[in-house]
């Protein structure tokens, strides 16, 4: 496989059913940030915690999943989906990590160890992934689990960032509103 192309020179790019669009498209935004979320999932790894890091490496799979749905505006059966299968499984460790975690009782700045700071950092990310691809589903057809999984890794992200920074004995500091 060749590294490049030269097809993107022009400012267009593929999409999976090799149509081709601008690459400041909204299809290419919401897929770009997916990429940019899982590359800050990727500085994080290893945490330290073999846990976490299998969790982590689940995300990384699961984000490239993604990526190859919303590169699609048309699949097909057996085209790469985010499923509720997958949002599932990010309740799940999150449930799982929660039961070590002290309850939530305010918001926390988005701190702590390195490996805690680059997971909030990545949450962010996520977020605005989120945003944008809510704003590609308003004018094209957007699998809509895609969307419900990038709303529940941000929760996902910010679970495995407090329990990152509890196992790293990290103190989590509330914002100050002075």
């Amino acid at each position: 496989m060749k590294i490049y192309t030269g097809r993107g020179d022009e400012g267009k790019t593929d999409l999976r059913d090799m149509s081709r669009v601008s690459k400041t498209s909204r299809r290419i935004e919401a897929y770009g940030t997916v990429d940019e979320a899982n590359a800050l999932v990727g500085t994080v790894r290893p945490t330290g915690y073999d846990d976490v890091d299998e969790m982590l490496r689940g995300v990384q799979d699961h984000l490239h999943v993604l990526q190859a749905d919303f590169a699609n505006p048309d699949p097909d059966e057996d085209d790469p989906v985010v499923r509720e299968s997958h949002t599932e499984q990010l309740e799940a460790w999150i449930d799982e990590l929660d039961e070590e975690l002290e309850p939530l009782r305010n918001f926390v700045l988005p701190s702590g160890s390195e490996a805690g700071a680059k997971l909030h950092h990545a949450r962010t990310v996520v977020r605005r992934a989120e945003r944008r691809a809510v704003d590609l589903a308003d004018d094209e057809p957007v699998n809509g689990e895609a969307v419900a999984y990038l709303n529940r890794l941000s929760d996902a992200l910010f679970t495995f960032a407090r329990v990152v920074n509890a196992r790293d004995g990290v103190p989590e500091d509330a914002p100050d509103y002075e």
